[in-house]
């Protein structure tokens, strides 16, 4: 079900890219619309890693140069009968996480550097059972082609500033490219708050299974979203927000308000009412 309701979400997201394609440019931008989505989808299943870590200027990292980090990846990556996904480290004073690549065989967990230095070696496990979570039920795909398709649509949501659409009589309409300036943004957040927030808990509750401490999870939580919301990551976009445990976004300004999360609070209660089990 789920994954069916991600193809229905990604669909929608490629329709609304075309539909503003259309609106903006007639008939041209309809078939350049849909060209540019269908490269897009081709691109981010290939690349989807690549374009993501060289976003957050993120860089691969071996067994040598993080080997705590490391030996938490390959352990959780044991027990969830997952292959070692490659690891890489966000040059980020403010915690967060995500994983990416499109299938398990391709996947890459990457964490900044201040989770590392914020939390401790159970939180931190908690966090990388998450990612990993998300690579075991596929999300990681799904995730990095709304966040490419995101892109696009503000990108051509944005031109609608420079090129203003025309009525019927040829006239240039800006208060309709304010409006498409406003809302496109907007439409392609609320489609990946749809596509992400069950994925979330889905994630939570797998992290809690395969360590046993649910507890960890919640408080790692807690203290990635205090630091979130008061120093937010120097990278973030909202393109790219669904793809982080915690929302990056926290207190930037409009886009803040959609957020691609469930509510934190109600994650954390969550997790504290799953037992603990000793390892």
């Amino acid at each position: 079900m789920n994954g069916f309701k991600s193809f229905i979400l990604i669909v929608a997201m490629t329709a609304l890219l075309v539909g503003l394609g259309s609106y903006l440019y007639g008939e041209a931008g309809v078939v350049i619309a849909l060209g540019v989505g269908l490269v897009l989808n081709g691109v981010s299943y290939f690349f989807s890693d690549s374009i993501v870590l060289a976003a957050y200027r993120a860089r691969v990292v071996d067994q040598a140069q993080a080997p705590q980090l490391y030996a938490i990846v390959a352990n959780l990556s044991e027990r969830a009968g997952l292959p070692m996904p490659r690891i890489a480290i966000i040059p980020d004073e403010t915690p967060n996480a995500f994983a990416t690549g499109r299938n398990p065989d391709h996947a890459v967990v990457a964490v900044t550097e201040g989770i590392m230095r914020v939390l401790n070696r159970n939180e931190l496990e908690g966090v990388i059972a998450h990612e990993l979570g998300h690579v075991k039920n596929r999300d990681i795909l799904i995730g990095s082609l709304a966040s490419v398709l995101a892109q696009a649509i503000m990108f051509i949501s944005h031109m609608a500033l420079w090129f203003t659409p025309r009525d019927e009589e040829g006239r240039s309409n800006p208060l309709a490219g304010i409006l498409v300036y406003i809302l496109g943004p907007i439409a392609a957040m609320m489609l990946q708050m749809a596509l992400s927030r069950s994925r979330e808990y889905l994630a939570d509750a797998y992290a809690a299974r395969i360590t046993g401490r649910p507890d960890m999870l919640a408080s790692a939580l807690q203290r990635i979203a205090g630091y979130n919301a008061e120093v937010p990551m120097r990278n973030a976009e909202p393109a790219t927000a669904n793809m982080m445990i915690v929302n990056p976004l926290s207190g930037k300004g409009i886009m803040g308000l959609f957020s691609t999360h469930p509510p934190m609070a109600k994650r954390i209660e969550r997790l504290n009412a799953m037992p603990v089990e000793a390892r």
